[in-house]
């Protein structure tokens, strides 16, 4: 636990003391690399910063997604899909480790158990906060809900924009990546699965 006063008032940040120092003294040596002064002024504090900053950005190797998401079931007979959709990601491209940032939307039709609603984007948290693919985390967030919930079928869109095209590489400031999977009834009924895909693509607020 680092205590800090700064600025007149006391900030208490919790970070994993284990490898917080570890983390610090790579972003030092990557500042002297690029030929900065890792001493002046706007950079002195910079490492240990950096290495929390990056410490909350991967804190989900920390988390386990099904856990969670057994925190919170219950019976329902339900049949109806469950849809949470917009859900904020933001992860980091394990080809670059810059961010990609975007939305998830998720469905599931129930099979006698519905979960809490909040526990979805907590799912879909666990799994961005980590080195990442969005290929590999839709699919990550699609068999973590099929494998706890056992449900009659999952659907899972998510729209992303990659820093690593729109920063460096190719350049395309508005280019959106869209990654699916489905399950069950989503994958086996078009109409089911164009009612997801309409509902979510509908303003309903």
């Amino acid at each position: 636990m680092f205590d800090n006063i700064e600025e007149g008032y006391e900030r208490r940040d919790i970070y994993n003391k284990d490898n917080i120092d570890q983390l610090a003294q790579c972003y030092l040596t990557m500042i002297e690399t690029i030929k900065e002064d890792p001493q002046r002024e706007g950079l002195f504090k910079t490492p240990i910063r950096a290495a929390k900053a990056f410490q909350f950005l991967t804190h989900g190797y920390g988390l386990d997604p099904a856990a969670i998401l057994k925190s919170a079931i219950f019976h329902e007979d339900s049949k109806q899909i469950v849809i949470v959709k917009d859900i904020e990601i933001y992860s980091l491209c394990e080809h670059h480790m810059l961010p990609f940032f975007g939305k998830a939307h998720v469905g599931y039709i129930p099979n006698g158990k519905i979960c809490g609603l909040s526990k979805i984007p907590r799912v879909v948290d666990a799994f961005s906060r980590r080195l990442q693919l969005q290929e590999r985390l839709t699919a990550q967030i699609k068999d973590c809900i099929q494998e706890v919930l056992n449900p009659m079928g999952v659907a899972v869109v998510i729209e992303a924009q990659h820093l690593c095209m729109s920063m460096r590489g190719i350049q395309k400031q508005n280019s959106v990546t869209t990654t699916s999977e489905f399950t069950g009834a989503f994958l086996k009924n078009y109409n089911t699965r164009q009612e997801f895909m309409h509902l979510i693509g509908t303003k309903l607020h």
